[in-house]
Order: structure tokens, then sequence, then C-alpha cells
């Protein structure tokens, strides 16, 4: 299972670059989130066919030096902005291969990496194609614009998945029930915040990761 798991990451890759080309038409920008919002359901992939750790970040580990090489070299157009600004799907790559260590290695629990990949994917996908859509006040805290719609966007993806896991996934030992509604909201705050602050890319670094760092904090 594990060797057939990376041939079809690879095939699923290869399929959602296929159709950020189709999705061109539409727009350099459209065809970069679909990318970016469909990579996140490799970590589907990822919990159903991988047992073991090493096969888990092979994939992302190998599209850490994809990425990057072609980041410098605009190997893969439909990926890259006209304009570069940043290491935004280096960074993503990275983002995985500490989510599958931690996930599939360090806890042993696949799914603990499900969400935040979902929110990076899903939320930050979502914000930028619906915050260029709807017209809204745009503010500037960090180097990337974001706007008031995006960021609403961005807080009801979040807090969705996060509560959706709390109230039907998670088991921690010290976790009281009662609580999960107000700690979804404020991990959708906290969550969103740190994306409007996180420019050139940094929060698909920032939000997978701090993510993560408080689901385990809530144990």
């Amino acid at each position: 299972m594990n060797f057939l798991g990376i041939i079809v990451s690879y095939l699923y890759i290869a399929l959602v670059i296929i159709g950020g080309k189709i999705f061109e038409k539409r727009g350099k920008e459209v065809s970069r989130k679909f990318i970016h919002i469909m990579l996140g359901n490799w970590w589907i992939i990822a919990m159903y066919f991988f047992s073991n750790v090493w096969f888990a970040i092979f994939v992302p580990a190998t599209f850490v030096i994809i990425n990057y090489l072609s980041y410098k070299n605009n190997l893969i157009k439909v990926m890259e902005r006209n304009e570069q600004d940043g290491f935004g799907t280096v960074y993503y790559a990275i983002a995985l291969l500490i989510l599958a260590i931690v996930s599939f290695g360090i806890f042993k629990k696949p799914e603990l990496g499900l969400v935040p990949t979902l929110v990076m994917a899903y939320g930050d996908g979502l914000a930028a194609l619906i915050g260029k859509s709807i017209k809204s006040k745009k503010y500037k805290f960090s180097t990337t614009k974001k706007s008031i719609a995006g960021s609403m966007t961005m807080f009801v993806i979040t807090t969705l998945i996060v509560g959706g896991y709390l109230a039907f996934v998670h088991t921690g030992v010290f976790w009281n029930t009662t609580h999960w509604p107000t700690i979804t909201v404020l991990i959708g705050f906290a969550i969103t915040a740190l994306e409007a602050i996180s420019g050139k890319g940094w929060d698909n670094i920032t939000v997978p990761l701090t993510t993560l760092a408080l689901l385990i904090l809530i144990g």
C-alpha cells in the first residue's frame, strides 16, 4: 500500500496541475488557487495509503525541491505568478513535510495533520478567490494586501473545519465537549489574524503549523 500510495500521489498531483492549466483561461490567479486548494486533498490519500512515516514524507520532500526549482526557473508555469513575490509554493510543500513528520511519525495520528492541511488549502485558497471577486475594503498589515471579504471567508472556513474536527473526531483526554464551540471560534479568529499578518507566502507555513500547534495544545 505504501508504494502504491507514492504512485497514486504523483498521479493525483499531475491531474491537479493539468486541471490548473484548464482553469488558466479564467485567469492566472484562479488556476493557481485551484491548484492550491486541490493539493490539500492529497492528505486524504496519504491517510489511506501510508502506514510508514518515511513514505508519508517522501512526496512533500520531493516537492520542496521541485517547487524550489520551479520558482527559480519557472518550470511549472501554471503554479507561478507572473511576478514572483515569495516562496509560497515551496513553503506549502515544507508545511506538508513537517505535518507528515509530526502526524505520521511523532504522534502516529495521521488525522492530526488533516485539519491544518485543509485550513491552509481551502481557507487560504478560497479567501484569496472570494476576496478578489467581492468588493470590500482592503487593508495591509504585512507586505500583502488583504480584504475584509477574504478574511471573513478565512474565518468561516477555518471555523467550520476546526469545529467539525473538534465535534466529531477529537477525543482528547482532558477534553470537555461543552467547550468546543468557544475554542473553535477562538482558533478561527487566531488563524485568520495570523493569515492577515503573514506576507509573501509565509501564510503557507504559519497557518498550518500554528493550527497544528493549537490542536496539540488542547490535547
